[in-house]
């Protein structure tokens, strides 16, 4: 196991240098922003938690966090925060620099283990709770983290390693201690579970660690030393830790705050997964940068999260396209009140046309989509407020340089040339932790500067908005056709009897790609549809190409925690038939 307290990419393969401070960059598109917008903002050179810490003493008695009808003002949430970061350094001897794990649903709980790591000067690293032991070990051996800040409900899955001295100590965190004692909400009864005592000499409760004195001195990380060691999903092989330093958050919160003129009025419904950077920088690390108020739900519940946005009076939502499709299947949907709603965005997936443009109708609000990933900690593209254009990543944020390059020959394309999007910015990561090889090929030179190869292909419109074709693995070749499952998949969802569709690929009777739609018919279709009836209807939508040969009709379609359908899943399950 890797148990330094650094790791630091040899400087000839990193990209720190290359954007740590980028220079200028100038895009057209930028006339699109409001003309008080900077286009270059200042970016901060403190520690990312030193947000929180300013607001509790500006805001001392603002709500931070409602979760379920239990309020907590700034001034508590900084004071659990420095007491669990005493806690880490003082009791648990966490030093700079160390690795912390961070394993539960969005809560209270991650909030402040989140922030107290870094208040110790330590790294995070969050990861998704549906984890399993296997995967749970191969995330502590690679980030060498000794500590494990984690729910008591999935505690189970750290036991076993913490007997194997994979790990040094658990901090068990108890939903229920957060709830108030009456609640006018259904609850999932495992944030209703009451407190567990600890099992073990090496396992502590979150309520013990509250028991400790503050942490009185200062953090002293900053800049570009580590903040968050951030896992992707792994296509193939084991996830890859990006690293993201605090100039990178940082710089991601101060794009996110100028771009949508986000104020400290804000109230935003939290339901994008903390352990993915879209949830974490927009619904949790902002609104506590700018001293807003965070509506705190778990696990999506489309009922829930309706009643909140009426109740709660709900500004901002960052919401993946499936949550909306989600909610908009909610009966009585026409009849809610959105009226509180200013700003409604996402991305991961395309938001089909169909379901934008009923969203609108009901809230007067265009769904706001966005284009990133985990190694430019979040988006770095969004369609501007004002003039969004449907199906489209948007045009490229503050000092961010995009472009469009050949996917063999790596020459630049123009002219709406469609091509892979390589990119450089001020929240890029510092590469791929203890996997130089996996950063350099992660890189390629244009003009004498290191730019991010993302494997997404897209191409540029002459406005300089960017459009996605698709991930570069998911193409479907009909014929010497290519065919993009998310173009056809926006098609299928304008059929008034699909509720969800997924695009793959398959083999007809001669051997030969194909297309596969798998659909999720909608129960309140008014017309029976079957796989003819539907191939028939595409003939009128699509090129013959480009139409589903082969329709399964299925009960749900398979996601991720973060809520995207698990389009490899099911091509993988169609590949081994």
């Amino acid at each position: 196991m890797n148990k330094n307290n650094s790791f630091v990419v040899p400087k000839c393969l990193s990209p720190v240098s290359e954007f740590g401070q980028p220079e200028a960059v100038d895009v057209p598109s930028h006339h699109l922003l409001a003309s008080h917008v900077s286009r270059h903002p200042s970016l901060p050179v403190t520690p990312v938690q030193d947000g929180l810490a300013i607001n509790a003493k500006r805001y001392p008695n603002k709500l931070a966090i409602e979760f379920y009808g239990q309020a907590i003002s700034y001034r508590s949430l900084q004071e659990r925060v420095l007491r669990l970061a005493g806690f880490l350094a003082e009791n648990l001897a966490v030093k700079p620099g160390d690795r912390v794990l961070v394993d539960m649903q969005n809560s209270p709980s991650f909030v402040v283990a989140f922030y107290a790591v870094l208040a110790a000067d330590a790294v995070v690293v969050p990861v998704n709770p549906m984890n399993l032991e296997a995967e749970l070990r191969w995330l502590i051996e690679d980030s060498g983290a000794r500590v494990v800040i984690a729910a008591q409900d999935i505690a189970g899955a750290f036991s076993a390693l913490l007997e194997q001295d994979v790990f040094d100590h658990l901090v068990m965190a108890c939903y229920s201690d957060d709830l108030p004692v009456t609640c006018k909400e259904s609850i999932a009864d495992f944030l209703t579970a009451p407190r567990q005592e600890s099992f073990s000499p090496a396992v502590s409760t979150l309520a013990q660690a509250y028991e400790h004195p503050r942490l009185k001195r200062e953090a002293s990380r900053r800049g570009e030393d580590l903040a968050m060691l951030v896992y992707t999903s792994g296509t193939t092989g084991h996830p890859k830790g990006c690293m993201l330093s605090h100039r990178a958050v940082n710089a991601q919160l101060v794009a996110l705050e100028h771009w949508n003129h986000w104020s400290c009025d804000a109230v935003v419904l939290a339901t994008a997964p903390f352990f993915h950077v879209t949830g974490l920088c927009g619904s949790m690390l902002l609104p506590l940068s700018l001293g807003a108020s965070m509506v705190i739900l778990p696990r999506w519940d489309r009922s829930v999260a309706m009643d909140w946005i009426e109740s709660r009076g709900i500004t901002h939502w960052t919401a993946i396209p499936t949550m909306v499709i989600d909610l908009l299947g909610l009966d009585g949907i026409e009849q809610r009140d959105f009226s509180s709603l200013q700003l409604i965005g996402g991305g991961g997936t395309a938001m089909p046309n169909a379901v934008a443009k009923r969203l609108q109708t009901l809230t007067g609000l265009s769904y706001q989509e966005g284009w990133g990933m985990s190694e430019v900690c979040g988006a770095i593209h969004l369609n501007p407020p004002g003039a969004v254009k449907p199906q489209c990543l948007g045009i490229a944020m503050f000092d961010v340089d995009t472009r469009i390059i050949d996917i063999d020959r790596g020459a630049e394309l123009f002219d709406g040339e469609q091509g892979e999007i390589v990119t450089r910015c001020p929240t890029l990561f510092s590469g791929y932790w203890n996997n130089p090889q996996a950063t350099l090929e992660a890189l390629i030179e244009l003009d004498g500067r290191l730019f991010l190869r993302t494997g997404d292909i897209g191409a540029f419109d002459r406005q300089g908005y960017l459009f996605m074709a698709e991930r570069l693995k998911r193409m479907i070749n009909v014929s010497g056709y290519k065919v993009w499952p998310s173009e056809v998949e926006n098609i299928l969802y304008q059929h008034p009897a699909i509720q969800e569709a997924c695009v793959i690929a398959a083999r007809s009777s001669d051997g030969r790609e194909t297309v596969k739609a798998l659909v999720v018919l909608r129960s309140s279709a008014l017309e029976p549809l079957d796989a003819e009836r539907l191939m028939n209807w595409s003939r009128q939508q699509m090129a013959a190409y480009k139409i589903p040969r082969l329709v399964e009709f299925v009960d749900s379609l398979p996601k991720s925690a973060t809520g995207k359908i698990q389009w490899r899943a099911l091509q993988n399950q169609e590949n081994h038939q």
